[in-house]
């Protein structure tokens, strides 16, 4: 498995609680604003999307791409994260 960063590690450390989309990584301000326009303003929202989408790895990270224009290692890089998370606690 190839290296992850500190937020990722950070991320799956605990339960997600009311942390804010930009505490996922491969999301900054300005993905994390798209988002927010959304109506995807936490991290627990976007994890619901994942869930919906079956965990389907493409298909979630086609759905970053179009909600907010991630490219491909930030569509990755969240659906990692969120992958790692579900295993950990759910």
């Amino acid at each position: 498995m190839s290296s992850t960063s500190q937020k990722h590690r950070d991320f799956v450390a605990e339960p997600m609680g009311d942390k804010t989309v930009q505490c996922l990584p491969g999301i900054g301000d300005v993905l994390g604003q798209r988002l927010e326009q959304k109506g995807f303003d936490k991290a627990y929202v976007v994890l619901g999307q994942f869930l919906l989408l079956k965990k389907d790895e493409e298909l979630f990270k086609e759905w970053l791409k179009d909600s907010c224009s991630a490219n491909a290692k930030q569509s990755r890089d969240c659906c990692g994260c969120l992958k790692e998370w579900c295993d950990a606690f759910l």
